[in-house]
């Protein structure tokens, strides 16, 4: 059985190759350009393995890095996303409220709660329907 091609081997073939197309004679030039031939492209050829090679690493290593990015996100729960209610429909008043009552009192009202009430609920808390927000 042949050894492989190592470094040495593949050096003395290109010393081989670089005398021999240089004979000459016809047939032993030829010989000798085909050796050169030959070496050039096991060179070429091993380089590609090494590319093909270090790209199959890569990808690998890329393939287990989504895997494992999928797992965790997989494992950790997925916050939930707070449903806003609905805004409360204002309870029908059986009568409205004296007007001297009413003046005398300010409605509490969160101001980032004016800007979520209808007209309707603002009446209702006896707030006017002007846009006063702050």
């Amino acid at each position: 059985m042949v050894e492989r091609l190592d470094e040495e081997r593949l050096e003395t073939l290109r010393t081989w190759g670089a005398g021999l197309s240089t004979n000459a004679r016809d047939e032993l030039r030829a010989a000798g350009k085909a050796i050169l031939m030959l070496v050039d492209e096991i060179d070429r050829l091993e380089a590609d393995l090494w590319n093909a090679r270090a790209a199959t690493k890569q990808a690998e290593a890329e393939a287990a890095a989504a895997r494992e990015s999928e797992a965790t996100a997989a494992a950790e729960p997925v916050p939930a996303v707070p449903v806003a209610e609905p805004a409360a429909t204002p309870e029908p008043v059986a009568s409205p409220p004296k007007r001297a009552a009413r003046e005398g009192r300010a409605p509490t009202v969160e101001p980032s709660q004016v800007l979520a009430m209808t007209l309707s609920e603002r009446i209702a808390r006896g707030r006017p329907p002007s846009s006063e927000t702050a």
